[in-house]
């Protein structure tokens, strides 16, 4: 979808107003979502988009017959900033990235009588709940029952139609039998005979199955329901092949067509019992469900399931790892190369993403990156979730820090890392920032934790080098990461702004990033990005301790290191790292990219 000038979200904006006055609405809530609660959406669902031109993954707008307001957190404020620039739009800051501020807002703006829409589809149950207590209390109606972007959005993309692939063994490491085994195990200690699925990766992750539905994450457009004796996908006819459709039925597995689900929820018999994730399903789809059946609200078991994964996955993960580091010190190398070209063409931040993109795709097993990649040169480093695009774009050139967050989606894993590059000559303040975060990157490394120490508590240990010079960064410090499936996955966050609740618990076999950042804006910005492995630490009189395995490899720029702020076990950290880097590059690499290896891993 492209993107829309000033002049064409202030006439979105135009028309959007006529159909709530048409309608007698008195303020519209435009949330970044789909009938999955995705984070990456499918075309069809990104309206706020649309209507705003903001293209971040996280905004909420609200427009009202004088006010148009969106609402990110600081991850994007940089962006929404320019992007919002003429087009009438606010910018309103979150706080952190749970905020739901707006709700607050909504609540002290709307008078009594007035009604707020919002289409029930998209809206997640858990901010309904909010919205119906909040606005409750001042007789403000909600209105879930309209989509007024199918009114205005005349040239709305239809449903995506991407077939659906098997995850196959060896890459998938557990059969769905088992998987359901389990699920159904779970479901029974919750006394519950039926169970709802609507989060994409949790249905993909279950039945083994894979799709390109949404940019980035290999997942498709469905709900399942599952229950003692068997299980029903709702997808669109002709997305799962026949013959997979077959081997689906010979284990108990039913498909039908994805505009049923509804139908067949209401037909639920009235003694049914049905767990549910109150977060990880809509108020649209919630309503569903005939008021006869219980419902017990619980996290999705195969949340916590597939956020462990076996030391089988394990062994993937580590070879997809090798493999997509050897991709980047092949683009490293041309990077360096073009770099020093005299008589290079112009280099621009765009080139970067298809250089690195063409890499992993020369590696086995590369599927498609797993996020749009960062490649922020000076200043736009700093914009944290910057994306350059051929309309708007740095040219590399002369001095400073070069900023490259980047992934891949792999049969055997996911991959995300952040690394930062020294262009040209680069100063002592360049250096400092840079030992800082790496220093912060550092600590959470090598920390050793209680099992179960809920994640969210973790989070300061990066931070503290930073916060001792009086500095800081305005993300998370770490988010799960999906096996073959998201690069965001819960249920833990190594993040300030989460909540240190049970299922956040650290548990052996997670997959996390540990990525702490500084930014200066309008100068430079400083993440540094490994994902590690829980694994067992050993077990004491107070417990069973914890610690993390580095899977990222891939060689961290010396040339931006101030030795002197590091101290003896710190270096000796980097220079492991280091060796253990080119130990398992090295076979992978020849020539001029395996020259390069070994010149960016030598001790300090």
């Amino acid at each position: 979808m492209d993107t829309p000038t000033p002049s064409q979200v202030a006439e979105r904006l135009a028309r959007l107003r006529a159909a709530m006055r048409q309608r007698q609405i008195d303020a519209l809530m435009i949330p970044s979502a789909d009938p999955h609660l995705s984070e990456y959406l499918p075309e069809r669902w990104q309206g706020r988009e649309w209507a705003s031109g903001f293209t971040g993954s996280v905004g909420t707008l609200i427009i009202t017959p004088a006010f148009a307001g969106l609402w990110t957190d600081a991850r994007y404020w940089t962006q929404a900033e320019q992007q919002l620039a003429e087009t009438g739009i606010q910018l309103m800051k979150l706080t952190s990235g749970a905020s739901v501020q707006y709700v607050d807002w909504l609540a002290s703006n709307l008078e009594s009588g007035q009604t707020l829409a919002v289409d029930g589809a998209v809206l997640g149950l858990a901010i309904a709940r909010l919205l119906h207590t909040a606005l409750g209390a001042k007789h403000v109606k909600l209105n879930t029952d309209l989509d007024l972007l199918a009114q205005v959005w005349q040239d709305r993309p239809a449903l995506p139609a991407a077939p659906i692939d098997e995850h196959l063994p060896p890459h998938a490491t557990h059969s769905r039998r088992d998987k359901l085994a389990a699920l159904r195990d779970a479901m029974q200690q919750a006394g519950a005979n039926h169970h709802l699925l609507s989060t994409l990766d949790d249905i993909a992750y279950l039945f083994n199955l894979r799709g390109a539905d949404v940019n980035f994450n290999p997942v498709f457009l469905s709900h399942a329901l599952i229950t003692p004796a068997g299980a029903t996908i709702y997808v669109a006819d002709g997305k799962i092949p026949s013959a997979l459709r077959a081997a689906l039925a010979t284990e108990g597995i039913d498909v039908a067509p994805y505009e049923t689900a509804a139908a067949a929820l209401g037909a639920l018999p009235a003694d049914a019992t049905v767990l549910l994730d109150p977060r990880r399903v809509t108020y649209g789809t919630r309503l569903w469900l005939p008021a006869t059946v219980q419902v017990i609200e619980a996290i999705n078991p195969t949340t916590l399931a597939k956020s462990r994964k076996s030391e089988q996955d394990a062994i993937h993960v580590r070879a997809t790892m090798d493999q997509d580091g050897a991709a980047l010190c092949e683009f490293f190398t041309w990077l360096e190369q073009t770099l020093s070209d005299p008589d290079r063409a112009p280099l621009t931040e765009v080139d970067i993403d298809r250089q690195i993109t063409a890499a992993r795709a020369r590696r086995p097993g590369f599927i498609s990156p797993s996020f749009a990649t960062i490649a922020g040169f000076g200043a736009n480093g700093a914009i944290m979730h910057y994306r350059a695009t051929e309309a708007r774009h740095a040219t590399i050139e002369g001095n400073g820090l070069l900023l490259i967050d980047s992934g891949g989606q792999y049969l055997g894993g996911t991959t995300d890392i952040t690394r930062v590059v020294a262009v040209g000559r680069i100063t002592e303040e360049h250096r400092r920032d840079f030992t800082l975060v790496l220093k912060g990157l550092i600590a959470l490394s090598v920390a050793r934790f209680p099992r179960g120490t809920r994640s969210p508590m973790l989070d300061a240990i990066a931070r503290a080098p930073l916060w001792a010079e009086g500095l800081d960064y305005g993300h998370g410090t770490g988010h799960g990461v999906g096996y073959f499936l998201n690069v965001h996955e819960g249920p833990q966050s190594i993040s300030q702004s989460a909540m240190p609740e049970p299922q956040t618990a650290m548990e052996p076999g997670m997959i996390t990033s540990i990525e702490p950042g500084l930014y200066r804006t309008g100068r430079w910005g400083i993440r540094i990005e490994n994902l590690v492995l829980n694994r067992p630490a050993g077990q004491t009189g107070f417990g069973e301790f914890l610690n993390f395995e580095t899977l990222t490899m891939c060689p961290i720029d010396t040339r931006c290191i101030e030795t002197a702020l590091l101290r003896a076990d710190e270096l000796r950290w980097l220079n492991d790292y280091h060796a253990t880097v080119r130990k398992r590059l090295a076979p992978l690499l020849s020539g001029a990219a395996l020259a390069w290896l070994h010149t960016r891993t030598e001790a300090l």
